[in-house]
């Protein structure tokens, strides 16, 4: 360990290193996936994980004599799921004329609004309205966890951010985003932090805490992890296979439209040994570009020029002709991605994610993976797009305006789209000697169970070259003076390997600053992120928390970082929605914020 001094403000370096492997007993042909249908369905707000290990119930069970319930709505489910670090930087009914259907198996809620929605008279900010045609899922809240019952927390390591931009995309039309297309944990990845890369090791961890803002006695503890970065000149070479939907709904400039002008920001880049291929379907699916080098740019530009709305969206037979020509390039050296692009509404074929789902999962072990596009607002299946990604070992992004097709069409595809990681697993185990009380906010359905983390035979999520994945704990620690707050332990495989290498460093007491003004600058960034995501999603603990005291948190935001872009506009959003949220507390009923009890260890309902 080594510790390292950036402005005054100590950071834990914590360099990873392989310190052995493991390989899960059981067969392939048992193989089970980290995020089935059976946990969506216990992720839903107010139905207890099946899970014992992960679940919190013992705990709550055992406190139940002097801890209040759960608050009605608030959706407490199993903690498990890790995700945060910080260092400081080196300085349904179908929408008329639109013939779509609401999914069969959707598993999802319907909220938001219709495109275009905005204020009314008098300023005064619209509540999100309810669209038959928006599906997102609520996947609860993490409840508080008492270490002495379950100390240790573990999850999938992923690197989504559709949500952050969903979220902008509402804000900007002046509505509050719907609570559950709130993810916080994409909300606080979709920011580079300035984590330092590890020079030999697959990845690096950094961590740091300081007192909770408004949670009386916690501290906020952050654990980031920064991938290696591969040199441009040393990357494989990407073979992309576009599954674009081109049904009818489409048609608008911010959908396929948007979806043609990043295409074109792709080929710019593209080398003479990457390959595209391009899938569209509407009532049917057909190959609209066989496979071509990157280097007939004109050759693809025209075919994506000629791309034009038509018919329904039978996703499912995109898909599968999408797997049939990735499949011809697998022959290839490089990365394999098959690449849908829609709003996700399907209504032809399989609809929703269950049956879809099977299209999907044995390409992985074949080594094809799914990124998913989203785009498009009030006719848009967020469950859909997220959970193939998910399944697929993927990513999933939302598209909004340009400026973030640029991130995922240029950087994301060509670039840090390189594997450096698959099946990558977090465990933080926490001391009860150390550590009372955690709690993880957001990665609510990222959650593994505790015995997977060591089953080479459960799937989690893949990381690319320089990807850093962030999570914030709330932990209230004990009254013990010295010693290591947790381990934390990552399990993952190489790009290619079956077997994973498990690594694992310490979290001692010292990582931990007397103030919170102490906090690293990237700590304040990735603390203002996940607070604006509590408060957008009605969180019970951001009760006591105000618009104003997150935008007071990027006056501690000092350099460079301050000042850039995508930390204004985070500022821009969190002062919208300061204008926009006019809600009543939902949970007056359960008492004053005055009287809120912080050690609240609530019980599963």
């Amino acid at each position: 360990m080594k510790r390292r001094f950036k402005l005054i403000v100590p950071v834990l370096l914590l360099a990873f290193t392989a310190q052995g492997c493991h390989s899960g007993e059981q067969s392939p042909t048992t193989k089970k996936k980290a995020h089935s249908t059976a946990r969506q369905e216990a992720a839903k707000p107010g139905v207890p994980a099946e899970d014992e290990e992960a679940s919190p119930a013992p705990a709550a069970a055992s406190a139940a004599a002097n801890a209040t319930s759960a608050p009605d709505g608030e959706g407490y489910r199993e903690s498990g799921r890790p995700h945060a670090g910080l260092q400081a930087p080196q300085s349904p009914t179908p929408k008329q004329g639109a013939n779509k259907s609401a999914p069969a198996d959707r598993g999802g809620d319907k909220a938001g609004g219709r495109e275009g929605e905005g204020q009314v008279a008098g300023n005064q900010p619209r509540e999100p309205q309810v669209s038959q045609e928006q599906y997102f899922h609520h996947y609860g809240t993490n409840p508080t966890i008492d270490t002495a019952e379950q100390p240790k927390s573990t999850f999938s390591i992923d690197v989504d951010n559709a949500s952050y931009t969903l979220a902008r995309s509402y804000l900007d039309k002046g509505q509050l985003p719907p609570e559950a297309a709130v993810r916080v944990e994409e909300l606080v990845n979709s920011f580079d932090y300035g984590y330092q890369a590890p020079v030999e090791d697959t990845f690096a961890v950094f961590a740091e805490a300081a007192p909770s803002p408004n949670r009386h006695g916690y501290q906020v503890l952050h654990i980031g992890i920064k991938g290696k970065e591969v040199d441009a000149a040393a990357r494989q070479p990407p073979h992309l296979t576009f599954v674009i939907d081109i049904s009818d709904s489409m048609e608008a400039d911010n959908r396929l439209g948007l979806v043609k002008k990043s295409l074109h920001l792709l080929v710019n880049e593209l080398r003479e040994d990457d390959t595209v291929a391009i899938v569209v379907f509407g009532d049917q699916a057909r190959e609209a570009l066989a496979p071509t080098s990157g280097v007939n740019k004109q050759v693809i530009a025209r075919v994506i020029d000629s791309l034009r709305s038509e018919g329904s969206t039978n996703a499912e037979a995109g898909l599968r002709m999408g797997y049939q020509v990735a499949e011809k390039l697998l022959e290839k050296r490089g990365v394999h991605r098959v690449v849908l692009c829609s709003d996700g509404v399907a209504n032809v074929g399989m609809t929703g994610p269950n049956g879809i789902l099977e299209t999907v999962h044995k390409q992985v072990d074949r080594g094809i993976t799914l990124t998913t596009i989203g785009v498009g607002m009030g006719d848009y299946n967020d469950t859909l797009m997220e959970q193939l990604a998910q399944h697929a070992n993927g990513n999933y992004y939302y598209l909004d305006k340009l400026d973030a097709a640029k991130k995922v069409f240029v950087e994301r595809l060509t670039g840090t789209m390189q594997v450096i990681a698959k099946d990558v697993k977090v465990q933080v185990e926490f001391d009860p000697k150390m550590v009372a009380r955690y709690r993880l906010i957001g990665y609510e359905n990222r959650a593994l169970k505790t015995r997977d983390f060591d089953n080479d035979s459960v799937d989690a999520g893949e990381v690319g070259a320089g990807h850093v994945v962030t999570a914030i704990y709330e932990v209230k620690l004990t009254d013990a003076a010295a010693g290591d707050l947790a381990k934390i332990r990552l399990r993952f495989k190489a790009p290619q390997g079956e077997v994973s290498k498990l690594v694992e460093k310490a979290v001692p007491r010292s990582v931990v600053h007397g103030s919170l003004d102490e906090l690293s600058s990237p700590g304040q960034l990735a603390l203002a992120a996940a607070e604006l995501g509590e408060k957008l999603r009605g969180s019970y603990w951001a009760r006591n928390l105000g618009y104003d005291d997150i935008l007071a948190r990027f006056k501690l935001i000092r350099g460079s970082l301050g000042d850039r872009a995508d930390v204004t506009e985070l500022r821009r959003l969190v002062e919208t929605a300061k204008r926009l949220d006019k809600r009543p507390d939902k949970f007056a009923q359960h008492g004053p914020v005055a009287q809120m009890d912080f050690d609240q260890v609530p019980v599963l309902r």
